[in-house]
Formats: C-alpha cells, structure tokens, sequence
C-alpha cells in the first residue's frame, strides 16, 4: 500500500474520531463543503483512481462519467440498497391495514350479502392486495427521492467549467478537499485537480 493512501486512511481515521458535525446532523456530504474535483481523460485511470480512494476506505465520494460503466456498482456502493427491505415492509404494513379496514368495516357494518358470511375473507384480498402494492410504491418513490438526495438542484460539482465535459468525454471524481485526499488524486494520476465550493 502506498504512502498516500496510508496518509489518507490516517485522515479519515482522525476525521472518523473528532466527529463530523455535517454527518450528525444528517446532511448528505457535498453540500456546503469544498471538495476536490478530479478530471480523467482515461477510464481505465479513472477506475483506478476510483479503487485506491475504496482501498484508502472512504465512503464519501462521488464519481461521474459520460455513460454507464460496468462494474462501477460494486467500487462506488459500499453497501447494499436498503429499497427492498423498505418497499417490502411499507407493502406489508399496507396489505395489514387493508385486510384489517374491511374486517373492522364487516364487523361493525354486517351486510348479508347472498347468504355469504360477513366475515368472508376472500373477498377482502382484492383490495389487500391493492392497499399492499399501493403502498409499496409509494413509499418508494419517497424513500428513493430521499436516499438520492432528489430534488437536488446544484452540486458543487457544477461550479467548475470543467465540469461541463462529464456528460460527453471526462471522467470525474469528487471527494472532500484535504490534503491527503489531494495527494491520493495526484498519485492517481489526475488530468487536473480543481477545488469547488458548494
């Protein structure tokens, strides 16, 4: 392992230790925080780049290119997406709701319909099921707008003329500006390191 990335690995340590304040509070990291933005011309330089700040164990950068790179998933992400277990308990605690709304409706509301019992429970899965994907949704939409930080209308990212380049032929990588972060980037090998404020 390199000096930089040992020299990163002990910054984030520190930084781990003293607490951050944004990280408490709830803020998602690139708001209100300078940052360092690196330019590739290369992909292959720019998966490398991506590898060694995952190897120096941070969990708080961002990484841009012009289309979708295969394999991109497992270096960025650091963990698995909670969406399924979200959806999944939102659509449950929705089908309950709704199986238990016609029961307490039957119950206090008997109709003799056909001489059927008032409590006819497969004529409530209809709407359980309803209630259930319902919610499910819903609250997945909501929880994705959340996770993704939607809607999010600047970036520090987008105060850089460079920057207009990640949609068509650059590749970049944000991370938070200090000087362990600067030297990983440039043992990196990077184009060229701009620092941007939100």
């Amino acid at each position: 392992m390199s000096d930089e990335t040992e020299n990163f690995r002990s910054c984030l340590t520190r930084r781990k230790a003293a607490g951050d304040p944004r990280r408490e509070a709830g803020e998602s990291h690139g708001r209100d925080e300078p940052g360092l933005l690196a330019e590739f011309s290369e992909e292959e330089t720019w998966r490398e780049a991506v590898r060694r700040v995952r190897a120096a164990g941070s969990t708080r950068f961002e990484a841009f290119s012009p289309y979708p790179v295969e394999g991109m998933d497992e270096l960025v992400l650091s963990r698995p997406s909670p969406m399924p277990a979200i959806m999944l308990a939102a659509g449950a605690i929705g089908a309950t709701g709704g199986f238990f709304l016609q029961v307490w409706a039957a119950r206090d509301y008997p109709l003799q319909v056909g001489s059927r019992p008032v409590f006819s429970w497969p004529a409530f899965v209809p709407v359980t099921f309803e209630l259930g994907v319902l919610t499910a949704v819903l609250v997945g939409i909501a929880a994705f707008l959340w996770r993704a930080r939607l809607p999010r209308y600047d970036h520090p990212a987008f105060a850089s003329a460079r920057f207009a380049r990640a949609s068509t032929d650059r590749f970049f990588l944000w991370l938070p500006a200090t000087s362990a972060g600067r030297e990983l980037l440039t043992a990196a090998q990077a184009d060229a390191i701009e620092e941007v404020r939100a």
